[in-house]
């Protein structure tokens, strides 16, 4: 379809991975996720333990419908009103159930946001490849899908990150608070797939930015969650790793700052709040998590911009 022959905008789709709501749907959400990888049940068997010590349950997917629905009030608020979809990778609502329901409510081009603010392989390419492979799943009427510009440096993102930081900031101990450490954390990928993306320089970008809107000097990035084989270099340094080292180097408090991720989930959850704060304690650190973005007003009017800004410059063929 040309440029020309495309429909306008009358919808956004936001595009997440998607989360167990309760312990009856973990495992059939982990094969999900797992599907054609070679993990081995007792490593499954503990990450279903895992979402029992978080309460059974993902707060993802009812995190991002009240994403959805702050972004839908703010899009009416700016005089651009537009309704807002979910679509999720690997729970309900799948992509292509998303799909149908807008042909039915007879949408036919989106703007897409995908739910990561750092580009790579497994964080955007992928997604961008299941929402093809949905709409091919759907059939010819399937809504064009037009994806936002790069939002990891966006003021809007890092106002909101910076005020959590600041919030979390305040919880540590006065005498403690002006020798914190930051430490910017994401999800690990594989080396290579690092390699041939921008996934490294966004996260380091983002979290200088942050720092710097802070004005505070002691940061640094750390990478968690890793999940492949053993035998494959991911990204480094792992966050329980850095936690000793900065026990060693003398650090006494300690803010978890989750750059890379846009809401809670087990990753947060489970990674940062239990085991990292556990090995933080046992070294004497203090330990505080700032929280994620969810629906903090500077990121959903963020969220707003960048889809203000891809309805001005419409792409011109539909993904």
């Amino acid at each position: 379809m040309s440029a020309l022959a495309a429909p306008p905008y009358d919808s956004v789709l936001l595009i997440g991975f998607g989360g167990p709501t309760n312990m009856r749907e973990v495992r059939p959400f982990l094969a999900n996720v797992l599907r054609g990888r070679p993990v081995p049940p007792e490593r499954v068997e503990t990450v279903v333990h895992h979402y029992e010590l978080i309460g059974g349950r993902s707060p993802f997917n009812k995190l991002t419908f009240r994403q959805a629905r702050a972004l839908a009030a703010q899009l009416r608020a700016d005089g651009k009103p537009l309704p807002v979809f979910v679509g999720l990778r690997c729970w309900r609502p799948y992509l292509h159930e998303t799909l149908e329901r807008m042909v039915a409510k007879g949408r036919q081009r989106a703007v897409g946001l995908i739910m990561a603010p750092h580009q790579s392989e497994a964080s955007s390419g992928r997604y961008e490849r299941e929402v093809t492979t949905a709409r091919e799943r759907v059939g010819a009427g399937a809504p064009l899908v037009d994806y936002v510009a790069d939002w990891h440096a966006h003021p809007l993102f890092i106002e909101a990150v910076s005020d959590h930081v600041r919030a979390a900031m305040e919880r540590v101990p006065a005498e403690r608070r002006q020798a914190t450490t930051l430490v910017f954390s994401a999800h690990s990928i594989p080396t290579a797939m690092a390699a041939a993306s921008p996934y490294v320089e966004q996260i380091t970008n983002s979290a200088r930015l942050v720092a710097a809107r802070l004005a505070h000097a002691h940061w640094s990035i750390a990478y968690q969650s890793r999940s492949g084989s053993p035998r494959e270099p991911w990204l480094g340094p792992d966050i329980t790793e850095v936690i000793p080292q900065l026990a060693a180097d003398g650090c006494r408090a300690l803010v978890v700052v989750p750059i890379g991720f846009v809401c809670d989930h087990v990753e947060v959850l489970y990674d940062l709040d239990i085991e990292a704060r556990q090995i933080a304690e046992q070294a004497g650190i203090y330990f505080a998590r700032a929280a994620t973005v969810s629906d903090h007003p500077g990121f959903i009017r963020a969220l707003a911009d960048m889809v203000r800004q891809r309805i001005a410059a419409p792409a011109a063929v539909g993904a």
